[in-house]
Formats: structure tokens, sequence, C-alpha cells
């Protein structure tokens, strides 16, 4: 069974400068895995945070799974990540030393039918760096246009 994406924050990318990133285990019940199968699934607003040792995470929204009647169940509850200690040691040193977060980029399944989230280490992007960003890719297009129109001639 090849990975499947369930869901990708693109907008991620767009506010922040990914540095690393990281794979980690997710946690969640049975109605929630059958709704996350079914893609009702938001990573807008999500974010990942070192909690007393553990790695959580925090505003992801997961529907509810209509055919499973739950009470008490809140879809933006924080739910566990699951990763090695030496890791989630050194994603708490650098989120508390250098300002940097931990963001969601993506909800998958890997080749074992197991639900995993791609973490990014990102610092956000300023004004002035989103504006450079947009600047260097319209004259990466100019260029490819100017050197496509050379190639027909």
């Amino acid at each position: 069974m090849p990975e499947r994406n369930v869901t990708v924050n693109r907008k991620a990318r767009h506010d922040y400068e990914i540095l690393e990133t990281y794979e980690a285990g997710l946690v969640l019940t049975g109605p929630e895995v059958k709704s996350v199968r079914q893609g009702k699934v938001s990573l807008a607003e999500a974010y990942a945070k070192v909690n007393k040792g553990e790695l959580w995470l925090y505003n992801m929204h997961i529907a509810p799974y209509d055919p499973v009647l739950q009470r008490n169940y809140d879809p933006r509850q924080p739910r566990k990540l699951l990763m090695h200690r030496r890791e989630i040691d050194r994603l708490m040193g650098l989120t508390q030393q250098r300002g940097l977060t931990l963001i969601p980029l993506r909800v998958y399944f890997n080749e074992r039918g197991y639900a995993k989230v791609e973490l990014g280490l990102a610092r956000g992007k300023r004004k002035v760096d989103r504006r450079r960003e947009i600047i260097e890719r319209e004259m990466k297009r100019e260029v490819d246009r100017a050197l496509r129109g050379k190639r027909n001639l």
C-alpha cells in the first residue's frame, strides 16, 4: 500500500521558512481514524508543542465521524504525537532557545497504514521575505518565458 496524503498545509510554506522536517506518529481513537481516512482534517492554525516531555499537536480539527454518535468529543482536542525521546528533547531545546516553532505540514498514512504527521521546524517569514520570494518567482517565470520563446524560433 503506497503512502497516501490526507491533507497538506499549503499556507505553512507561505508563512514560514521550513528549516527541518520530522515524522511523528499520531495517536487517534477509532472514529477519529475513520474520519481522517475520509479526509475530514484541517491543519489551519495547528501547531505542535513539547509539554512535560511529550509532544502534542494543538488546534488540528478532525470532524466527528458521522456513523458513530460519540459524546463529549472535541474536534480540536490536543492529540499526542509519537517520536523518539532524543528527537523530542532536541526539538524542545530548539523551540525554546531560538524562537522556532513546530508546524504540521501534512497528515498521511504510511505504507503500513499508520497515521503520520510531517512536522516542520519553522521560523516565521517577515513581510519583506515574502515580497522578495514573489519577486524572485516572477523573475524566474519571465526568464523561462523568454527562453521558451527563443526555442520556438
